[in-house]
């Protein structure tokens, strides 16, 4: 059985990264791919790396477009996804890419978006405790953001254990700069990027902020505060996470390598590597894969997790593919088997 997929958003980054991933997934036909500015132009113009979709042209984003199909993915601003998503018919897979269902809080989504909560989906991120069961046969999906996917894989396995303390999570974050968006901007320009680094969103003013507190409090069964620190790094795509806690008294390296090799040991996606190697964000380039390693600072009497992902494949559009397989019933890695690409 084939099911037919609409892709809204699809001259964006996220959009075209759904795309990619479609186009050789199995068990899918891709029906409409539209846009709001860039409606009428062909695919190929705008995502010249889609070969076999070049042809296709852009429609507009309007519910008309995206209705009558099995599902349909909306990679759309933050704000735009509620409105659309309420008008197509409950029995439609929708998946949302953006932000606008991803917190169960109203006030924190208020005090960080500014605009009123549209309610709360299942959240995308099937590798935390009790999610996967959740996704399967849901027809709502909050795609979780691409900091909160590393930053929960890099931590959720010690809180779930028990072996964290929840009032001092300190995390730091590298994103390419791809997870800003398409949009053209001046900070964003290569003469702006190349050869530094830079802090934004500092003070706990990062949007992610609450979601990552959400994940990782629901993992511990009590409340987790962060500081989260993102930082935007001169390459266009990946994530390099560093994420610290204090851990309990009497907790070992042994005991905290044990909970996460227990927790990821039967993940297709997520791989804790061998003692003594680090992760780098070119071994998952363009994949679903997501690397960790771990070690324990015994004079600070902290973890050290680092995480790396792909912000647009397992950071937004491949962990989007991903909970459709689960929705759908379909094999979990369908459509998700591109490795790391190197150098």
């Amino acid at each position: 059985m084939s099911f037919s997929v609409a892709v809204s958003g699809a001259s964006g980054y996220a959009g075209g990264e759904v795309l990619r991933l479609l186009a050789s997934h199995p068990d899918v036909t891709i029906g409409a791919i539209t846009a709001h500015s860039n409606a009428g132009a062909p695919l190929g113009e705008l995502q010249p790396h889609l070969h076999a979709l070049g042809n296709r042209e852009l429609v507009e984003t309007t519910v008309a477009n995206l209705a009558g199909h099995d599902v349909v993915f909306l990679a759309l601003p933050h704000g735009a996804s509620a409105g659309i998503a309420a008008q197509l018919p409950e029995d439609t897979l929708v998946i949302d890419a953006g932000a606008d269902h991803r917190l169960e809080d109203p006030i924190a989504w208020e005090k960080f978006y500014g605009s009123a909560h549209a309610g709360t989906w299942p959240y995308g991120l099937p590798e935390l405790p009790g999610h996967r069961e959740r996704l399967r046969g849901a027809r709502r999906i909050a795609v979780p953001g691409c900091y909160p996917t590393s930053s929960l894989l890099a931590l959720a396995p010690g809180f779930a254990a028990g072996l964290l303390e929840p009032g001092d999570v300190v995390i730091v974050s590298a994103s390419g700069t791809s997870g800003a968006g398409k949009s053209a901007k001046v900070n964003l320009l290569g003469s702006e990027v190349m050869g530094g680094m830079n802090p934004y969103g500092v003070g706990g003013g990062h949007r992610h902020t609450p979601e990552i507190e959400q994940g990782l409090s629901a993992a511990a069964g009590e409340q987790v505060t962060i500081s989260f620190t993102p930082t935007l790094a001169p390459m266009s795509r990946g994530i390099l996470t560093t994420a610290t806690a204090k851990v309990r008294p009497g907790t070992t390296a042994t005991a905290l390598r044990e909970a996460w090799s227990a927790a990821y040991a039967d993940e297709p996606f997520v791989h804790l590597l061998p003692e003594g190697r680090w992760p780098h964000t070119k071994a998952v380039l363009g994949s679903n894969h997501t690397v960790l390693q771990l070690a324990l600072d015994e004079h600070s009497g902290r973890v050290v997790v680092t995480c790396a992902i792909d912000n647009l494949t397992k950071g937004t559009a491949g962990g989007a593919v991903q909970s459709m397989n689960i929705a759908l019933g379909l094999e979990e890695t369908a459509g998700l088997t591109h490795q790391g690409a190197a150098p």
